[in-house]
């Protein structure tokens, strides 16, 4: 009955509202201050981030956690070996250039065999903090599931889900944003002799 009653809506005034809910959920998704993590969040990450007991430190670098707990850039170091890969936003599928980094990556692993690798998903600040885990979660895995197809034991790489909790970046536009939509490698750990 309630539908009986409404007008059709012409094309030209729906591309308009269609525009409109566009441009508003861009500036509020960027414009959004991110808050620092609760504590329980970020024990509830080291938690899922796993044991390393009989393991030595690996020289390449810290995990995103570590760096942000140190208060120090989470962004991979200059120096690292592993190349981080980015992806196009609210995508995981890799991209071209993504899959030639990570050829790259999976040639260090190849003459480093004793190093193991986690995969770190990351996401800009836009959408729910829900959905970018479960989206940082699908971009590490996409990552992971290439490399094994280069010949990269499974058992050698691990992933986790940042989020948008760790940007890289805080500006609020699209260039920072794109720095923030990321996989990061990191050398995990090397087993002690």
């Amino acid at each position: 009955m309630i539908l009986e009653n409404l007008k059709p809506i012409h094309p030209k005034r729906a591309i308009d509202i269609v525009l409109l809910a566009v441009a508003i959920f861009y500036v509020v998704g960027c414009s959004a201050t991110k808050p620092a993590p609760k504590p329980g969040e970020i024990a509830q990450a080291q938690k899922s981030e796993g044991s390393t007991k009989g393991l030595t430190k690996a020289p390449v670098g810290q995990s995103s956690m570590e760096q942000y707990q140190q208060g120090a850039n989470v962004g991979t170091p200059p120096g690292s070996p592993l190349k981080d890969i980015y992806f196009d936003f609210d995508r995981y599928d890799l991209r071209e250039e993504a899959r030639a980094t990570l050829k790259s990556n999976a040639e260090w692993l190849k003459q480093n065999s004793s190093a193991t690798v986690r995969i770190e998903g990351h996401c800009d600040e836009r959408g729910t903090a829900e959905y970018n885990l479960a989206l940082g979660a699908k971009r590490a895995q996409a990552a992971k599931d290439y490399l094994t197809t280069l010949g990269i034991a499974e058992q050698r790489l691990s992933t986790i889900s940042y989020g948008q909790e760790l940007p890289v970046c805080t500006e609020h536009n699209e260039n920072c944003c794109q720095k923030n939509r990321h996989d990061r490698f990191v050398t995990k750990a090397v087993p002690t002799s």
